[in-house]
This record gives structure tokens, C-alpha cells and sequence, in this order.
């Protein structure tokens, strides 16, 4: 078998577990969040390093639709590899505490009865800790995206004493291996090609789904993003959305002057 065959095959085995193990808590988050955005509330996703990627994949994008609010740090992001704004520069920052409470979430529009999505592999870095601990500090649901096998392994090294998982109020676990890459190499310890992208991505997916499905079966009407492609919608309707959104924002922000 080829490396690319084997690489497909472990990843097709990783969706099969997450669609079998992950199913109830899916559907869970999936209630919790309709019921949220039904309720005029919002969906916001953080995520950090590559856990930024299902952030910026799920909003705004052909096929999802208002009620999410990806939070998005250009610091807790990195546009090259060494030279500015780079990887390393952003290792510091993520596992720097007190910056994303402080320094970020503290104003962003997250509002009590909201939902919190929070995505990280391994769970222990400051970023996404705090990110939990604001979330039900403010009074929001946190539903965590995380490796499960890699949470049980790890050990706790935010202040706090606590790792992600002690904090959410759900968690979905991606199904993928502590190590994250996936395919073994002769006479190397270290694997190549990484999973936990596909695998929260495709939970995302799902959520958007399931959630969109109910707000539907409830008569929401749905403001969803189309592509220009599709007969009858072009980009000026896109433009619509985006300023419905602005508009959702705007709101939010006024309910949590009080805070």
C-alpha cells in the first residue's frame, strides 16, 4: 500500500470512529447550539495554531449561515514559518497567560446564554484554557473540540491546574492519535502527515449541519452564504449577509455593555 493510500485509509478509519463514538455528543452540541441562535444568542468558535483553521473554515463560507462569529487573533496565527508574524512567535504567545482574556476575549462580543466553541489538539496551552475559563466566566455554554487521548496523556501546565476538558461543558473528541501525524516511516520515530485538521473540520461540518437542519425544522429562516455559482445568487447577495452580520454584531455588543 502507498503512503497516500494508507494516509486515506487511517483518516477514512478516524471519520468512521468520529460518525460511530462522537455521534450523541454531536447532536447534543448541535441542540445546544440551534437552540442558542434560535434565541437571537451566538455560535463563536477560537481555536490557535493550525485549531484556527476550523475557525476560519466554518464562517463565513459558501454553505454556512449568520449566527456565527469566528474570533480570530492575527497574533494567536502565524503567516510564515520563521520571518514575521511567524510559527515560533506564535508558540509564545499562545501559552503566554493572561493575554487571551485580557488582551483579547475581554472584547469580543460574547454574551451570556451563548455558545463557545473552543478547538485545540492538545488542550493545555494558556490559549485555549482561558478561552474556557472566559467563556463561563461570561456565562456562555463551552463545547470543546479536542483529542481526548492526548487530554488523558497531558498534564495540566496552565496556572489554573486545569486542562480544557475539565472546563467545557461538552466535549467531542476528534479521534485522532496524541502525535497527530499518521503515517510511519522506516527506521524514523516520527510520523508525517498530520489528521486533526480533517477530522475537526469534518465535525464542524457536521455541526453546521445538524444545527442548520433544526433551526429549519423550527422555522428559522436561515441567512445562508451561497456561492456566486449557484443560478439565481450573486455576489451582492453575499454582501447582504455580511452586512446582516455586522448588524448581528453590533447587537451583541450593546448586550454585553452591562457586563
Amino acid at each position: 500500500m502507498s503512503a497516500f493510500e494508507a494516509y486515506i485509509e487511517k483518516v477514512t478509519d478516524i471519520l468512521k470512529r468520529i460518525k460511530k463514538e462522537q455521534n450523541t455528543n454531536i447532536l447534543k452540541a448541535a441542540n445546544i447550539m440551534a437552540e442558542c441562535i434560535e434565541k437571537n444568542g451566538m455560535v463563536h468558535l477560537f481555536g490557535s495554531g493550525h485549531s484556527i483553521l476550523p475557525v476560519l473554515d466554518a464562517f463565513p463560507r459558501y454553505g454556512s449561515f449568520i449566527g456565527f462569529n469566528p474570533l480570530i487573533d492575527p497574533r494567536l496565527m502565524w503567516f510564515s514559518p520563521t520571518g514575521p508574524a511567524s510559527a515560533p512567535g506564535l508558540l509564545l504567545v499562545e501559552r503566554k497567560e493572561g493575554y487571551v482574556e485580557n488582551g483579547f476575549l475581554r472584547y469580543q462580543p460574547i454574551a451570556k446564554d451563548d455558545v463557545l466553541i473552543i478547538y485545540s489538539h492538545g488542550g493545555i496551552n494558556a490559549a485555549p484554557v482561558e478561552a474556557a475559563l472566559y467563556g463561563k466566566k461570561v456565562g456562555a455554554k463551552v463545547i470543546a473540540i479536542v483529542s481526548v487521548s492526548n487530554q488523558v496523556a497531558a498534564i495540566a501546565s496552565h496556572s489554573s491546574g486545569k486542562k480544557l476538558s475539565d472546563i467545557a461543558d461538552l466535549i467531542i473528541d476528534n479521534c485522532t492519535p496524541p502525535e497527530d501525524a499518521l503515517i510511519e516511516l522506516s527506521g524514523k520515530k516520527e510520523r508525517i502527515a498530520a489528521s486533526s485538521t480533517v477530522a475537526v473540520v469534518a465535525i464542524t461540518m457536521s455541526l453546521i449541519a445538524e444545527t442548520g437542519a433544526i433551526l429549519h425544522d423550527h422555522g428559522k429562516d436561515l441567512k445562508i452564504f451561497v456561492s456566486p455559482n449557484v443560478e439565481g445568487f450573486d455576489v451582492d447577495y453575499n454582501v447582504k449577509i455580511f452586512d446582516f452580520h455586522q448588524k448581528t454584531i453590533n447587537r451583541h455588543y450593546w448586550k454585553i455593555q452591562e457586563r
